[in-house]
């Protein structure tokens, strides 16, 4: 029996004569874990940026070949379609992201990033897996092992896809658009997880419903009439006009939204003026906009840009010098929606499997993933993306839980318990996959 194509704990019972089945899902993923780790390691010190991705999913195309999938490569530009039929029964996808972020990782893992890369923005910078995409894909080969030693046990078809670009909100419909739904099996149910910093290692959790929100990124362009700082009565000062419009936008959260659903404006960059005495021409500021329904999606964007325009007439601004606000459509997420029966019968299971104070329903936040796309794709899909803990036991006791203390996903600081994060997400996912895939 070769390794490569089943887990090695499969592997000894099937030499030994051995059903696999008689080996449980956990002391597999235990008997696979040096290999998962030595796999994840190698990820960890190579990542690669958003749709730039290559030597990620070449190796997870080779794990897949090897285990008897029918693979295609470059969908969506770098995304991997593996495919396995095994049988009549639904068709189940798993969806892993592979790509990296610009940070400078800061860790002093004996095994960290040192990849330099340059970014869209033309600058050089580090290159990092510092949201956990190298679990993710980990977990993926590790899950695809443990679903292909099991054959025996479920029927349907498996497709598991490494998708691009998550981290620019381009990938999942980069693959749609290259014929995720169409070329390939369409699913009836569709999972993935991802780490987390806000719960402990090997805690998972799970958001029935909004789980994660929709993010716009929003410019405004302010412009104004520019001129000598002792002089100020020839200008119309941008600076003093951008400051209105930020202080104002506050109140579309705080004055026009219901409290009850939840919505944020932040202003993250402004940047105007290049000296003490001149007044500039313009000011330029950089929005993040989270919502989750439609409906308050569309409330605050058609906010910002009546806010923008009424703060330039207040200010006597000319309608040539109107500020500029553009919505970035191309950078949109969807908000997550996890679908609730699925969600409620995958906590239970996960709860059976490893305890109540494992298995967890955590609250809606408000970060961006792009999986959301391929439930908008089609919402007859059953759809769940579930947390699995990533903060190491010990840090978490020292912080007494306070987030505020520990590393974040997207800090150069950022290093998970990555044995807990794979062999937790692998085990779970493999349940959940043969539980939706279960024979009858």
């Amino acid at each position: 029996m070769n390794h490569r194509l089943l887990i090695a704990a499969a592997a000894a019972a099937v030499l030994s004569g051995t059903p696999a089945g008689a080996v449980t899902v956990n002391e597999a993923v235990k008997a696979d874990m040096p290999s998962l780790m030595t796999l994840y390691r190698d990820f960890h010190a190579n990542p690669e940026l958003s749709m730039s991705e290559v030597r990620t999913p070449a190796k997870l195309a080779a794990e897949a070949r090897r285990l008897g999938f029918t693979v295609t490569e470059h969908v969506g530009k770098t995304g991997v379609v593996a495919v396995l039929r095994n049988g009549p029964g639904p068709t189940l996808l798993i969806r892993a992201d592979m790509d990296g972020l610009p940070v400078v990782e800061q860790t002093g893992l004996a095994f960290a990033s040192k990849v330099r890369a340059t970014a869209r923005s033309g600058v050089e910078t580090g290159v990092m897996h510092a949201c956990g995409h190298d679990t993710h894909v980990t977990t993926w080969i590790g899950t695809a092992r443990q679903l292909v030693a099991r054959k025996a046990e479920w029927s349907g078809t498996l497709v598991m896809i490494a998708q691009p670009g998550e981290e620019t909100g381009e990938g999942a419909k980069a693959m749609l658009d290259d014929g995720l739904f169409t070329r390939f099996p369409k699913p009836d149910t569709a999972i993935a997880f991802h780490d987390a910093a806000a719960l402990p290692a090997g805690v998972i959790g799970v958001t029935p419903g909004y789980a994660l929100a929709n993010v716009d990124s929003v410019d405004i362009d302010v412009k104004g009439v520019g001129g000598h700082g002792a002089y100020p009565q020839t200008t119309k000062d941008p600076i003093v006009l951008a400051s209105r419009i930020v202080t104002t936008l506050q109140t579309l959260v705080s004055r026009e939204n219901n409290p009850a659903d939840p919505a944020v404006v932040t202003v993250g960059s402004f940047h105007a003026g290049a000296k003490h005495n001149i007044i500039s021409d313009e000011a330029k500021l950089q929005l993040t906009v989270r919502s989750y329904t439609p409906q308050v999606r569309s409330r605050l964007l058609d906010g910002i840009k009546r806010i923008a325009r009424g703060e330039a007439i207040a200010a006597g601004m000319p309608e040539d010098r109107m500020p500029v606000v553009l919505v970035h459509d191309e950078m949109f997420t969807p908000a997550t929606f996890n679908t609730e029966p699925l969600s409620d019968h995958a906590l239970a299971l996960f709860a059976e499997r490893f305890g109540a104070g494992r298995a967890v329903k955590t609250p809606a936040v408000m970060g961006g993933e792009d999986f959301s796309r391929l439930w908008l794709a089609d919402n007859k899909i059953q759809s769940l993306i579930f947390w699995v803990g990533g903060t190491p036991q010990d840090k978490w006791d020292a912080a007494g839980g306070d987030q505020t203390k520990l590393p974040s996903l997207h800090s150069p600081y950022w290093a998970p318990n990555a044995e807990a994060v794979i062999s937790t997400a692998t085990e779970a996912m493999t349940l959940l996959a043969m539980d939706v895939l279960k024979k009858g």
